[in-house]
């Protein structure tokens, strides 16, 4: 598993250096879609190349945020056309080969009807649930100019974390190091998501 790991990260980092900004886009579209693509094997080796000089940081987060909103609403609009139920069957028959299934969308369900609309916002720094967030956003019918406003903010924080973690690696060989980096990066998300849940009690006590 982890030689697979070090393989997709080396392979990501041709990628993004071959396609150049089009390949973190792309990246990002797929990763922020229906797809379970971990969003930091694509934003810390393009982060570890703004250090080095070959990429500008301000269009390496623009062109992510930008990648995570239209995946995002390419979510949101199949949800908000096709229906749960549509959404469900579609699941069934085609989840296994994306990695997903109707329990994960049901999970996702529940956390964004416990927390309401910031889910969109707070989901984005989450792995797992990045990708389906804004499923439940779409059935609900969520306001979209609200649905754009938190996920942009969302994959904002998230891009800016990753693409600052590559960019203070540098040239260290990032492969060897993404399973620490993954492990301390999902510790970051539970700790700012936790943050707000504790505010967000503390407020209704």
């Amino acid at each position: 598993m982890f030689g697979f790991i070090s393989s997709l990260v080396n392979n990501i980092l041709s990628l993004i250096n071959s396609l150049g900004y089009l390949g973190i886009f792309i990246g990002m579209v797929i990763e922020s879609s229906f797809f379970p693509f971990p969003s930091e094997v694509i934003l810390v080796p393009a982060g570890a190349l703004v250090s080095q000089g070959q990429m500008n940081f301000l269009m390496v987060l623009f062109l992510g945020i930008l990648g995570s909103l239209i995946g995002a609403c390419i979510n949101y609009f199949l949800a908000f056309f096709l229906g749960r139920a549509t959404v469900d069957l579609l699941l069934d028959k085609y989840g296994k080969f994306l990695f997903l299934s109707r329990k994960n969308l049901e999970k996702t369900d529940v956390y964004f009807e416990k927390h309401g609309e910031i889910t969109t916002f707070l989901g984005r720094l989450i792995f797992g649930v990045r990708q389906l967030i804004s499923l439940p956003a779409g059935f609900a019918r969520m306001n979209f100019k609200k649905f754009l406003i938190y996920t942009a903010l969302g994959s904002g924080v998230w891009s800016l974390i990753l693409i600052s973690t590559g960019y203070f690696l540098g040239n260290t060989n990032i492969s060897p190091l993404m399973k620490l980096i993954t492990t301390l990066l999902i510790l970051i998300s539970i700790l700012i998501v936790g943050i707000y849940l504790r505010l967000k009690k503390r407020r209704k006590n």
